[in-house]
């Protein structure tokens, strides 16, 4: 496991915690707002105009509101494991260290794939016979089911896998070529790190982020420049950082010219 998984591992664990942490506040706010609705026998009324009216109200809207809580509470905790669950599924990061190897290896599957397919309509149209077809078709791994299924024509009366799958499947292979490519050409680019009026700017290639240093807070008008092109706080770089790829290249040089003339903020 590489420093990205670690993180991302330890960002499902925190979010997990949070779940448990928010489901069992839910349950005590739960238990006690019952536990008070208890107290007031079934069926009783609000005595209206008698001395306790005031308190019965009171107590009434704080089992209303206690219940509220743990409500919310609850919804909080599906939140938090919706979160957790959510980790990891986002496909290839660019922060990943070994985004390059892994990407490699899923070209390499959508490659083969385009091959198989190729290879399938090839059978489909050389053999004329389903049992031909067929037999072909499982002794180049596809399964007897999955054969059959291919043989079955479309609404046009086609067979064998549709071009506009062979079509989606190649734009994919070009799609992760170019993020390969994209990446090698990032990792080869050497930091940057240059003085502005009244912050430093930083492109770092192992962390994958442009940066923003700035001696202390910076005041609203810049954070509010900052956050409209995407930049967040990050406390354990100190810095204010967006990934480092061509939309945050151009976003943090709109930010560099408003900066440095002193205008836009």
């Amino acid at each position: 496991m590489n420093s990205y998984e670690q993180k991302q591992e330890a960002r499902k664990i925190r979010f997990e915690k949070l779940a448990d942490k928010a489901q069992t506040e839910g349950e005590r706010s739960y238990n006690r707002a019952r536990d008070m609705a208890q107290a007031i026998p079934f069926g009783q009324p609000i005595l209206v105009g008698h001395h306790s009216e005031t308190r019965d109200r009171k107590y009434r809207d704080r089992i209303h509101t206690t219940y509220g809580k743990a409500f919310a509470l609850q919804d909080k905790a599906r939140r938090y494991e919706q979160k957790a669950a959510s980790v990891g599924t986002g496909g290839i990061s660019s922060d990943d260290p070994d985004a390059i190897e892994k990407l490699r290896a899923e070209l390499a599957n959508v490659e083969q794939a385009q091959e198989r397919m190729k290879a399938a309509n090839k059978a489909i149209r050389t053999h004329k016979t389903d049992e031909s077809r067929i037999a072909v078709l499982v002794a180049q791994g596809l399964t007897e089911t999955q054969a059959v299924e291919l043989l079955k024509p479309d609404f046009a009366g086609r067979v064998g896998f549709p071009s506009y799958t062979l079509s989606n499947n190649n734009a994919n292979a070009r799609r992760i070529a170019g993020r390969i490519a994209e990446l090698e050409k990032r990792r080869q680019r050497a930091d940057v790190e240059q003085e502005g009026d009244g912050y430093i700017y930083r492109e770092d290639a192992d962390e994958n982020r442009v940066m923003f240093v700035f001696p202390g807070k910076p005041d609203e008008a810049t954070r509010g420049l900052l956050k409209r092109h995407v930049f967040k706080w990050s406390p354990s770089r100190g810095a204010w950082v967006r990934q480092l790829n061509n939309a945050g290249l151009w976003a943090a040089r709109s930010i560099r010219e408003a900066l440095d003339k002193g205008a836009g903020l």
